[in-house]
């Protein structure tokens, strides 16, 4: 087995230092969060640290990068106006998703240059992405510097869900290989899951249970 040391991964070259790291540590979620400025129009990235914060109330999480020496417009236009969506990458969107990193400048809408089209949901300021099949419109609340390395995590609370009644079960969890949402293998690598099982809740002592899996 392959065995790096934090020595030999601070002397690698920076790219592939880069793929190394943001790959080791597994799939990502898969995002496009969405803003509106209230000068220079909308803007959608790809995010892939978008993450479940808690349930009651409802809230998620994702990280930015530094803002000092970039212009970041998610960051800029969430602070000024407190309201973007995050919408799922599914499979047919993965190139069009990938070409939203692209560096444009704050006038240009990488809507207008990827081909994903923004719509307007329940009179919510910022846009969706028209082709997701998962979307939530979220409200700014709070954010966290991290100064080990200089970023910010930013705090939404959920106040809107739109996904297609097909993929929920009756228990009301979704099933996202139906919805074929895609994950991140790095920064570059899109996979689509294939769900193997899904268990009932843990408790010690208690037999693993599947609900997939009829019990002989």
């Amino acid at each position: 087995m392959q065995h790096i040391t934090s020595e030999e991964i601070a002397e690698m070259e920076k790219l592939f230092r880069l793929n190394l790291i943001n790959s080791v540590t597994g799939y990502k979620s898969a995002n496009l969060i969405a803003t509106k400025s209230a000068e220079k129009g909308v803007n959608v990235a790809v995010f892939s640290s978008v993450t479940h914060l808690g349930s009651n109330p409802a809230l998620l999480g994702f990280i930015t990068r530094p803002t000092k020496e970039v212009a970041r417009n998610t960051y800029k236009n969430i602070k000024e106006n407190k309201y973007f969506t995050v919408n799922h990458i599914q499979k047919d969107m993965i190139e069009s998703a990938h070409q939203t990193a692209a560096k444009y400048e704050e006038e240009i809408s990488e809507f207008q240059k990827t081909g994903l089209e923004e719509e307007y949901l329940d009179n919510f300021y910022a846009p969706y992405v028209r082709q997701s099949n998962v979307k939530l419109g979220c409200e700014y609340i709070n954010e966290y510097y991290i100064k080990e390395n200089d970023t910010v995590m930013l705090i939404g609370a959920i106040k809107h869900i739109y996904f297609d009644e097909g993929i929920q079960a009756p228990d009301g969890w979704l099933r996202l290989d139906d919805a074929e949402t895609v994950a991140v293998n790095g920064l570059d690598g899109y996979a689509l899951p294939s769900l193997l099982d899904r268990f009932h809740y843990a408790r010690p002592g208690q037999e693993i249970k599947s609900f997939f899996k009829k019990e002989e």
